[in-house]
């Protein structure tokens, strides 16, 4: 379970750009060096290829590289926590009350040590309303979090506004 977690935080920290949008690896060197692959190694490469190379500015301004700023910007993927699919061992850990998935969101939310076991006992008390069936989806997991994230006084500053 814990490799599980680990695979899910960094795929979800080296390829956001590229889990972004799935129809192409972005702009950059990266891109063009990749372009035409598909599969998972192909992005995380041409992203990590375009951060670690930082040319994305460059392209943006001159339009080169791939890179156009006069489309619109969407996004048609899915979150993090949903492409990271450990949804279920979050859901476990909160009927629990405690356990790493648990504490590898909470690290991911940005949730300071001292409020951490706090953060559990409140999923844990929650716990009808962030998974209220067997077939509860990440993405209504996280919703669900974030409104109580959001309800509770000490837990609100941890919520993008």
């Amino acid at each position: 379970m814990k490799n599980k977690i680990l695979a899910g935080l960094a795929v979800a920290c080296l390829s956001t750009g590229a889990l972004a949008d799935p129809d192409t690896h972005g702009c950059g060197w990266g891109s063009l060096l990749f372009e035409g692959t598909s599969g998972l190694a192909p992005y995380v490469l041409a992203s990590t290829t375009n951060g670690v190379l930082m040319n994305a500015p460059l392209g943006m301004t001159s339009n080169t590289n791939g890179c156009q700023t006069h489309h619109p910007i969407n996004y048609g993927g899915k979150s993090w926590f949903a492409a990271a699919e450990f949804a279920d061992d979050i859901v476990e850990d909160i009927a629990k009350g405690e356990g790493e998935a648990l504490d590898a969101l909470a690290t991911m939310i940005g949730i300071e040590q001292q409020d951490r076991a706090y953060f559990a006992q409140l999923t844990h008390q929650n716990f009808a309303v962030i998974a209220p069936t067997s077939e509860v989806t990440g993405e209504q997991v996280m919703q669900a979090i974030d409104k109580l994230l959001t309800a509770d006084n000490r837990l609100a500053k941890y919520v993008a506004s």
